[in-house]
């Protein structure tokens, strides 16, 4: 996708081909530009994202995806355990969770909103990853360590969402919720052939740029 119609049409198709890249030293937070192609979308999102959702009733408990995430949330705020081994508790179950619950878009990709996500049992990679992120913002992470994030990899120009969640470092860690990029809960530099662009939550968003460029393995 690197003509910006592409990019428009089908803007973070999940992947799980292996590739290698150069490896960036990042600003996360730098501001868009006045004519970010990504910014509209974005928007679209938080606005569908940020609208009140009637009180639903959870499904079947063995198949419903919203019965499994309260169930499994209710579960880890119950727990008392140091937050990196909660986020990587998150990690790993979205990751399984990914296997009964991937639901392709199809040609043109959609955001989907939480809601969607839980009342269609399931969605792609984007929809999936509303479920690390608000698990996390539940469990007590703050509001300035956990960002949704789109990663490109540029050698086949794919696009993909995850979770990143920033500790005491500039090198997040990162959450693939279907494990197509990477399994477990790796930081952003751990992982060779992908690049951050976008990174942002239901009220702000920011462009990542690189800082310093080290040669291709």
């Amino acid at each position: 996708m690197v003509l910006l119609t592409a990019l428009l049409a089908a803007s973070t198709s999940c992947t799980s081909l292996p590739a290698a890249a150069p490896v960036h030293s990042y600003d996360y937070f730098a501001s868009p530009a006045s004519q970010d192609p990504w910014s509209p979308k974005i928007a679209g999102w938080q606005v569908r994202e940020l609208r009140p959702v009637p009180a639903v009733a959870a499904g079947p408990p063995v198949r419903d995806l919203r019965t499994k995430y309260r169930r499994f949330r209710d579960q880890q705020l119950r727990a008392s355990v140091p937050p990196e081994r909660v986020a990587a508790g998150v990690a790993r179950w979205i990751q399984q969770q990914a296997r009964a619950h991937y639901v392709p878009d199809g040609p043109i990709d959609h955001w989907a909103t939480l809601e969607d996500t839980l009342a269609n049992n399931g969605d792609d990679c984007d929809g999936l990853e509303l479920l690390v992120y608000h698990a996390l913002r539940d469990l007590g992470f703050g509001d300035d360590q956990v960002f949704r994030a789109v990663v490109y990899r540029p050698s086949d120009g794919q696009h993909h969402m995850v979770t990143f969640w920033f500790d005491q470092s500039d090198d997040p860690w990162v959450i693939d919720p279907t494990g197509a990029m990477t399994r477990g809960m790796p930081r952003m530099s751990e992982i060779p052939g992908w690049v951050p662009l976008k990174v942002f939550t239901e009220h702000a968003e920011w462009s990542v740029r690189p800082t310093l460029t080290f040669a291709a393995r």
